[in-house]
């Protein structure tokens, strides 16, 4: 999935052991776009997390993953980014060619020359 909103706040960030080894997730709050304003709560782990580059009141695009998990009968809802990126900026695009359209051979006739054209002399 992917938002685009403005960021309001960067919460501290956070790291820890687990069995996996050392883990580290920064949290930020943005917010988004329109008549009805919505704060969401993302957070960002591992080397995703480039907060040297993020000031609040800086736009976003944020693409995201949400993933909900039950613990003691209580569900609680993440969303995870996975890249952050100013809005606005434009992203190359791989170069795609339109493919040609079938030519059935099979099927077309041939056709007739077209009659020449008296215009057809000139010299240029």
């Amino acid at each position: 999935m992917q938002l685009t909103a403005k960021l309001v706040e960067i919460l501290p960030a956070e790291s820890g052991m687990g069995k996996n080894g050392e883990w580290k997730k920064q949290s930020i709050i943005v917010e988004t776009e329109g008549q009805y304003p919505k704060k969401v709560c993302i957070t960002v782990w591992g080397d995703k997390i480039n907060s040297a580059q993020w000031q609040p009141g800086l736009s976003l695009t944020v693409d995201f993953d949400i993933e909900s998990r039950e613990f003691n009968g209580r569900w609680y809802t993440d969303v995870k980014a996975w890249k952050i990126e100013p809005a606005g900026i434009p992203q190359p695009q791989p170069e795609t060619q339109a493919p040609e359209p079938p030519v059935d051979y099979m099927l077309s006739e041939p056709q007739p020359p077209e009659p020449a054209s008296p215009f057809d002399d000139l010299p240029f």
